[in-house]
């Protein structure tokens, strides 16, 4: 390579450049690695002095190298330059091309213009052929146009004459001379047919008129509203090329029908007075099914099958009775007997075989799509409604028949007598009867009113209990105070008694079937209670007429004669004549509780410590007294008509044994087997018999005392009632105590 050739090749440097550098720094990085790895490939082959005789070699083969890269180079740009060469004259023809374009369209631009301004120029000639074709289908028109407000008149005169089809005939006729001149016309609307709009729209109003009063027509005119129908029903089929809203009188005879009949049942406001719900609902009973009668039997076969009138009427009733009752809910509150008749009639009589269970309902009615008159919400409303009211009521009619009860109990007469001559009272009857025909009458709704009325009326029952046990209560204090003398105070509380007896005796009716007996458990729980209030009143008036003779046992007049306790029964035999009025097992319960209350009161008297036995010979006479009067106040009761198992008076023989025991040192064995018999006896009760005895050292009653310590302490067995518990014990002296005893 010359050296002109490569000065052609030299890159020419900028204007202001001193030295040439590179265009970008990638070149001048490819550059520098280039150098890099020249100069190391040089210096790997000229490391070894003998690698320099070849030196030459080497310069010839680089020479060729590079003539051979430049041939290539300047091959490659000739061939670049020869394609931007065939590219520059591409463009050029194509940049004539466009300017031939131009000029074209320039061109035909300007006879558009020319065509535009020609067109304008025919405008009016064209307006004028259009009102020409105008003038001449009005021309050919013109007679019938000038009949057009006559027959709009005959049109209405029809309407109003109730000639429906002919009425839509001429309709028609008058719309299609429309439609004929309507497209000729452009679209234009002539002044004439302005009435047509009105016309129509009177025609159907009319038609929903007859449709409003189907079932009234279907009796007296069938015919008309066949042509009602009918009408609607061409109408609906019928279609125009006139741009008018569609009047869709199918749809508005469908409406008309529901609406008229909601109107004819439950068109107005429902204001009944209360109690008058009832005769409603009756009325209901009876009109309905006719009119589902009416609407299979005679308007069914006045409309098209699709119409379906049977499921229609059928529907429609039921709809607006739903509402109807929905308004009335939402008034004002119901009484009770109109929410009980609300319930009754919509769960039972409305579905049942009268109304829509009715056989004579074909399938054709659907009834079972029908929604529930009721939703679950409005039952449950007027359940607790009926309850609430009812439960005021049942509380108002109790007190009533309680306070009729109290005000018997101050008379001068006896309590009276039913014919196997027991006390008797109408109350248990009167308040069994007014829960239990509540809760009865309440079965012919539902379960769950008659769940609600059940529970109801024993917590009423409840609180008529406690109620009267208050009653009794303040009766008790009055007499006991002498603000409120009663004659015949026991009598009245023997007859209460007889009362409890016969509620806790026919409980049962109360229970529904298939009721749980747990219900019941508080009412008796209550009753069990007022019972025994009722005994412990009696026992304390008991108590108050025998307290004044047990003041003088024991003593030694005791000890010597009868007399003490002949009055002691004497007294009891007379209080307790009455007690021949009061039914089992009450009265077996009374007796068994005033034999105790005797029995205890001997007890009482025992531990008063009125008497120690001076010598062997007191004691003998104390024991055989506590056996004689064990055995007088068996047959006491025996002759009352206690049983004698539930007698308490053989504990007087065990201390018998207690007192006749002569060796002082065996009183340990006889007091643990009093133990043994009467786990609840204490020290207390022992040391005071000890004191009877009047014979026991300080050492004997530590030794006896000790006996009560020793082994296992019993219990109480099933059944056994507490007895020396109840009874209280003056507190013995110290000397007296075992030192862990509680006296102590």
């Amino acid at each position: 390579m010359d050296s002109a050739t490569k000065d052609e090749m030299q890159p020419s440097l900028p204007p202001g450049s001193s030295c040439p550098g590179p265009e970008w720094p990638e070149q001048e990085r490819a550059e520098q690695l280039a150098r890099g790895a020249a100069l190391k490939w040089a210096s790997g082959i000229f490391y070894r002095p003998e690698q320099l005789a070849r030196l030459g070699q080497y310069r010839s083969r680089e020479v060729q190298r590079t003539c051979s890269l430049e041939a290539r180079i300047k091959s490659v740009v000739q061939s670049y330059l020869e394609g931007v060469k065939t590219g520059v004259w591409q463009l050029a023809q194509a940049f004539e091309a466009v300017q031939g374009t131009r000029e074209a369209l320039d061109q035909a631009h300007g006879l558009l213009q020319g065509m535009v301004e020609a067109t304008e120029t025919l405008k009016p000639l064209r307006e004028q052929v259009a009102q020409h074709k105008q003038l001449q289908v009005l021309s050919q028109l013109l007679p019938r146009l000038r009949a057009v407000p006559a027959a709009v008149a005959h049109t209405r005169t029809l309407i109003g004459a109730q000639r429906l089809l002919e009425a839509y005939v001429c309709l028609r006729e008058l719309e299609q001379l429309q439609e004929e001149t309507w497209a000729p016309l452009g679209g234009l609307e002539l002044p004439v047919f302005e009435g047509l709009g009105p016309l129509a729209e009177a025609l159907g109003q009319a038609v929903e008129a007859a449709a409003g009063v189907a079932g009234q027509l279907a009796r007296e005119d069938p015919a008309l509203l066949v042509a009602a129908v009918r009408v609607a029903e061409v109408d609906a089929r019928h279609t125009t090329s006139l741009e008018l809203p569609p009047r869709d009188w199918r749809r508005r005879c469908l409406q008309a029908l529901q609406e008229g009949l909601e109107r004819t049942h439950f068109g107005t406001p429902l204001l009944l007075e209360p109690g008058a719900l009832a005769g409603w609902l009756e009325a209901l009973r009876v009109a309905l099914p006719a009119e589902l009668a009416t609407a299979e039997a005679l308007v069914a076969p006045c409309c098209p099958p699709h119409y379906k009138v049977v499921r229609l009427w059928a529907h429609t009733l039921h709809s607006g009775l739903r509402r109807c009752l929905q308004q009335l809910l939402e008034g004002p509150k119901l009484g009770a007997a109109d929410a009980f008749a609300l319930l009754h009639w919509t769960l039972h009589v409305y579905l049942g075989p009268e109304m829509m269970g009715s056989l004579e309902l074909g399938p054709e009615a659907d009834v079972s799509q029908l929604e529930p008159l009721l939703t679950p919400e409005n039952i449950e409303q007027l359940e607790a409604m009926f309850v609430t009211q009812i439960q005021v009521n049942v509380a108002q009619w109790l007190q009533k028949a309680l306070d009729g009860e109290v005000a018997e109990w101050n008379r001068e007469q006896e309590p009276g007598t039913d014919s196997s001559g027991f006390y008797h009272s109408p109350l248990p009857a009167i308040v069994l009867q007014i829960l239990e025909e509540n809760i009865r009458v309440t079965s012919l709704v539902s379960e769950s009113l008659q769940r609600r009325v059940h529970g109801m009326a024993l917590s009423e029952l409840g609180t008529f209990l406690r109620s009267f046990s208050d009653a009794l209560i303040r009766f008790s204090r009055d007499h006991i105070r002498g603000e409120a003398m009663a004659p015949h105070y026991v009598p009245y509380l023997l007859a209460t008694l007889n009362c409890q007896s016969a509620l806790s005796s026919s409980l049962s009716v109360l229970q529904p079937d298939g009721a749980g007996s747990g219900d019941l458990a508080l009412v008796e729980a209550g009753l069990d209670e007022l019972q025994r209030r009722i005994c412990r009143l009696v026992l304390e008036e008991l108590l108050a007429e025998l307290q004044p003779l047990f003041e003088a046992l024991p003593s030694r007049r005791w000890l010597s004669s009868p007399e003490l306790l002949d009055d002691v029964c004497e007294r009891t035999v007379r209080f307790c004549q009455d007690f021949r009025r009061v039914r089992n097992p009450a009265v077996q319960l009374l007796l068994a509780e005033a034999e105790r209350t005797v029995v205890l009161q001997y007890l009482r008297a025992l531990m008063q410590g009125r008497l120690v036995c001076r010598g062997a010979d007191e004691r003998i006479q104390a024991a055989q007294r506590l056996q004689n009067d064990a055995a007088q106040l068996r047959e006491l009761f025996l002759g009352l008509g206690l049983e004698e198992s539930v007698q308490c008076a053989p504990v007087l023989l065990s201390l018998r044994d207690l007192l006749n025991l002569r060796d002082p040192m065996l009183l340990g064995l006889e007091v643990a087997g009093l133990r043994q018999k009467f786990p609840d006896v204490s020290e207390d009760h022992v040391s005071a018999l000890l004191d009877l005895r009047g014979d026991v050292s300080r050492e004997q009653r530590l030794a006896a005392l000790s006996s009560l310590q020793a082994g296992p302490q019993p219990s109480l067995s099933a059944g056994q009632r507490a007895l020396f518990s109840l009874v209280p014990v003056p507190t013995p002296a110290l000397s007296s105590c075992l030192p862990s005893g509680p006296c102590a």
